[in-house]
């Protein structure tokens, strides 16, 4: 098995005295492990940062074998770890790739929406900027994965007018009128979500508590769930930067 691709640096973990074996988000493989040597010594490790754009040339005896992987450095975001908001927002996006996605199968729509959001994360000059962003590649992934929310109708009378919340449990919205006696126990869906283009600080907020709600129960298991707290740090960093209610 060889083959050369471009891929972002999602995930890294140190094997061995001087390697690592790290995780890549490929637009024609998906997300592939690969051992890659010398990744401690100084001239790797500010290519290995999470975020990173490398050229990859993976190789392998067997298939079952993990491949090694030479890289090459093609874009650095290692600039952007000095600032808290986008560094945690990197820190997030590519950590949750690599847990939850299944290695070797394509996700090409995935790895388009990753790359949007690391670009949109270094170009915007605030977290406003790349919050709706965020909420809509949590939602494609939760999609791909087979747990997509029904958004498109309300749950309870079928039509699409007026749809301002989402059912926990179903994971299907509902409209204005349906959710008012359920004040309190329905999730907000932001107008962002459905109609495009941006949102406010609250609005984001919502969405990122409407997906946090089914990432955490649909593909977050226990053994993955420490990686749940570098969403709980960015959505901490969102609210201290007085961004989130």
């Amino acid at each position: 098995m060889r083959f050369t691709t471009p891929a972002i640096v999602c995930a890294l973990r140190n094997h061995g005295e001087h390697g690592a074996i790290v995780r890549l988000m490929t637009p024609e493989h998906g997300l592939e492990a690969a051992y890659v040597r010398g990744a401690r010594g100084r001239r790797m490790r500010p290519v290995l940062v999470p975020g990173n754009v490398v050229e990859a040339w993976l190789s392998a005896r067997t298939d079952a074998q993990l491949p090694q992987a030479t890289l090459e450095l093609v874009h650095s975001r290692g600039p952007l770890l000095s600032e808290p908001l986008p560094a945690a927002a990197i820190e997030w996006a590519t950590v949750l790739t690599a847990t939850v996605l299944p290695e070797g199968q394509p996700y090409p729509r995935l790895y388009q929406a990753l790359e949007g959001l690391l670009e949109a994360i270094e170009a915007a000059p605030s977290a406003s900027g790349w919050g709706t962003a965020l909420v809509r590649y949590e939602l494609l992934l939760l999609a791909e994965l087979g747990f997509g929310l029904d958004l498109d109708r309300c749950a309870v009378t079928g039509t699409n007018d007026g749809l301002v919340a989402v059912s926990p449990k179903s994971g299907r919205a509902v409209s204005a009128g349906e959710a008012e006696p359920y004040a309190g126990k329905l999730l907000p869906l932001p107008p962002f979500v459905r109609e495009g283009g941006s949102g406010s600080w609250e609005e984001i907020g919502q969405g990122l508590a409407l997906t946090g709600h089914f990432l955490l129960r649909d593909l977050i298991t226990e053994r993955s769930r420490p990686v749940a707290d570098a969403r709980a740090r960015l959505v901490d960093r969102l609210r201290r930067a007085g961004g989130l209610a």
